[in-house]
């Protein structure tokens, strides 16, 4: 039972070493961050929280374009999209040439997505 347990012994080392890091770093921000509120003042500028350049304490109905948010949800998607690339070229010598011909399919297909929203103007910040 004993030499058994023994296998266990790096997971349980790992866990100690995560736990006294992450202590650590609390303990160290909490430190650091006092000592540098004392050293720079009362200063609101300089404490206040930064918002994508929009004042903190404005009004949070501020809106944003919709343009805004369709270029981040393309982006996600043609970075999930190749994110597949990977995989593929790992396993590559295994899947011979019908892998290769279903990801030129696949990447024809991304292709004209991409020139399709390009053309649309989906890209275009006005």
């Amino acid at each position: 039972m004993e030499n058994y347990l023994i296998n266990y012994l790096p997971i349980l080392m790992l866990l100690i070493i995560a736990f006294a890091m992450a202590v650590m770093g609390l303990g160290l921000s909490y430190v650091f961050s006092s000592k540098i509120a004392k050293i720079r003042g009362n200063d609101d500028e300089k404490t206040s929280s930064y918002e994508c350049g929009f004042d903190a304490m404005s009004d949070n109905e501020i809106r944003f374009n919709v343009r805004y948010y369709l270029v981040a949800i393309l982006f996600i998607i043609f970075d999930i999209e190749i994110a597949f690339l990977f995989p593929w070229a790992v396993s590559l010598g295994e899947i011979g040439l019908f892998g290769f011909w279903s990801m030129a399919v696949f990447l024809g297909v991304l292709t004209a997505g991409f020139v399709y929203e390009w053309k649309k103007g989906a890209l275009d910040w006005e």
